[in-house]
């Protein structure tokens, strides 16, 4: 089970050789008859690998923002990690293809993880690339614990509040987000990326060391099995999504005790499991 515990501050990462999340190109902007030349912002995809103990676990195609919590996030996210206080160093290192993230994590860590054979190579989107069979899918996933209700006003405020938080959305229009958001309605954290998975990895490792009982997760896409999966591992028990639910999410988040609702749209939503994480008293079963 996740250690919620708070732990010692991470080792400071050095800063490695900046890569911008965002460049400039030149494009034609056609509007009807009208042609005009002029830039256009596009978002940086990166191939960004996971290397743990000397050993390279996973590529990631990411955008170059917030990587040392992309590292921790995804580490507690897929079950490598059990705490934070697990990952001892974190150095970065850039290479002709791309980025590394060099982690040094407890070697009781890294032998579970050589245990599970288990190699990835992610695409933009991609939640279970690379896994070697069914069963890798049957991670051991433990029911959250019981929360105190998320007012619904709090996802709607919440809603509202999300597109000033999206800059790089903003800039590029290519971007996904996941955000933290607290019973009062306002976020308190977000992350973006090209992808889904990547944005909520980056969010679920800068909240490492936070309470995270007093809030729940929104994310600007919809919400797949590993997404459900990722929250739960760290004990969130509330995710709202902006699009749908996976069939398979909906009976992870049911199995887990996770409440997940999604077309989340101003006052509207769709809940899909444990209602009452929300403050709704509708019994789902048919």
């Amino acid at each position: 089970m996740t250690d919620l515990s708070c732990s010692p501050p991470l080792p400071e990462p050095p800063e490695p050789a900046t890569q911008p999340a965002s460049r400039p190109v030149p494009v034609l902007r056609v509007d009807g008859p009208d042609m005009r030349p002029c830039l256009d912002e596009v978002v940086e995809e990166v191939p960004v690998a996971l290397v743990f103990n000397g050993i390279s676990h996973a590529v990631l195609l990411a955008t170059p923002t917030d990587l040392e919590d992309l590292a921790l996030g995804f580490s507690l996210s897929e079950g490598i990690l059990e705490s934070r206080s697990e990952l001892y160093d974190l150095e970065f290192a850039s290479t002709a293809n791309g980025i590394e993230l060099r982690l040094e994590i407890a070697s009781s860590r890294f032998a579970a993880l050589k245990a599970r054979r288990r190699t990835l190579a992610g695409r933009t989107g991609c939640g279970l690339c690379g896994v070697e069979s069914l069963d890798a899918l049957a991670r051991p996933l433990a029911p959250v614990a019981a929360f105190p209700p998320i007012p619904v006003t709090a996802v709607t405020a919440g809603l509202a509040e999300l597109p000033a938080w999206q800059h790089l959305r903003k800039l590029t229009g290519a971007v996904h987000a996941a955000a933290w958001i607290s019973r009062d309605g306002h976020i308190r954290a977000l992350r973006e990326d090209v992808g889904r998975h990547n944005a909520l990895d980056k969010l679920l490792g800068h909240l490492a060391a936070s309470d995270r009982s007093g809030g729940f997760v929104l994310v600007s896409s919809r919400a797949s099995y590993e997404m459900v999966q990722k929250v739960a591992m760290l004990g969130i028990g509330c995710l709202v999504a902006v699009s749908a639910p996976t069939a398979l999410a909906v009976r992870l988040a049911t199995d887990a005790g996770v409440t997940l609702a999604g077309f989340a749209r101003g006052e509207r939503l769709v809940v899909y499991s444990h209602p009452a994480g929300l403050g709704l008293a509708t019994n789902l079963k048919t």
